[in-house]
């Protein structure tokens, strides 16, 4: 299976684990959606570029999600349309939280933690049958 349909598939399943964590019959704190997300835009970016170094798409990752974060600063009515979609809602987020920043870092170096294990994981298996 290619590297690119297995990000795919993380991501798909990711996104799901975020939904489901917001919702109200599960319970969890918000803080678990945050860090989710963040694990969803690592999956997205070595979705999108398979062959590039794991530091480069955490590093990627991070600045994406902090953009998004400090973009809540910003309230003009055409983005605040955006928001008020369930789209533009769950991806652009409404207002400003420092927390949410240290969330995503979270996130981000639990994706890029398991990525790791994993890769590693696979090579010690082949090491060995070879």
């Amino acid at each position: 299976m290619s590297s690119r349909v297995i990000y795919i598939s993380l991501t798909l399943i990711t996104t799901l684990l975020g939904l489901l964590s917001r919702a109200s019959f599960v319970g969890l704190p918000s803080y678990v959606g945050d860090i989710l997300w963040a694990v969803m835009v690592f999956w997205i970016f070595y979705a999108i570029f398979p062959k590039m170094r794991r530091v480069k798409i955490a590093l990627f990752s991070l600045l994406f999600s902090y953009s998004i974060e400090l973009l809540q600063l910003y309230h003009a009515l055409w983005i605040e349309e955006i928001r008020h979609t369930l789209l533009g809602g769950l991806i652009l987020g409404f207002s400003f939280s420092f927390s949410d920043m240290v969330y995503y870092t979270i996130g981000i170096f639990l994706a890029f933690s398991l990525d790791w294990g994993y890769k590693h994981n696979v090579k010690d298996r082949e090491s060995n049958i070879l």
